[in-house]
């Protein structure tokens, strides 16, 4: 699926395309910045830096599970599914598979539970990767809080925003912070 929900933002100057679960964007546009909001999902930005050609995932899980299948419009949730739609994107608007490389972001743990969907993500999206031969460049992964995260796919800037979740694990959980007019903190940027 592609994301559809475009907007124009005045401050980064750049088209903003929202790439919510499920979907994936490829763009050659130098005024296109790619955003989404991650808890335990992940996104995959992968460019091809000579091409000038990156895109953006936002996958759920990692794959359907032993006995489960994946078909039709629920494919989407999932890592492979999502990961090999991103690269083909990608080679279709002249990218080269070999000149890949990937950023990843999100695989928090943000609700106590016995599992750790976050980590099962993050440690999909490296395996898948790897296997790919598609080196990480850079990554976010892991973690109690939830991230925003805008990527630039031609130039590969990425800027994160770490957000604070109240509903952390409680051995982990930070105090209360003090009422402010935003709710993000710890501003990052990744290049």
């Amino acid at each position: 699926m592609i994301g559809r929900d475009f907007s124009h933002d005045d401050e980064l100057r750049a088209t903003k395309v929202h790439v919510t679960q499920g979907e994936s964007h490829v763009s050659t546009d130098p005024n296109v910045v790619m955003t989404t909001v991650l808890g335990s999902c992940i996104a995959a930005c992968i460019r091809d830096p000579q091409a000038g050609i990156g895109g953006m995932n936002h996958f759920l899980l990692p794959d359907a599970g032993e006995g489960r299948s994946s078909s039709g419009g629920d494919a989407v949730r999932y890592g492979a599914y999502a990961m090999e739609l991103l690269i083909n994107g990608l080679l279709k608007k002249g990218a080269r598979r070999e000149r890949l490389e990937a950023k990843i972001f999100g695989g928090g743990k943000l609700f106590d539970s016995l599992s750790d969907v976050g980590a099962s993500n993050a440690a999909f999206a490296e395996r898948f990767l790897r296997d790919e031969g598609i080196p990480i460049v850079s990554s976010s992964v892991g973690g109690v809080s939830a991230r925003r995260v805008e990527f630039w796919p031609v130039t590969g800037r990425v800027r994160q925003r770490l957000v604070a979740v109240d509903n952390a694990p409680q051995e982990v959980r930070r105090p209360a912070p003090t009422p402010a007019p935003a709710s993000s903190f710890g501003d990052l940027e990744l290049f």
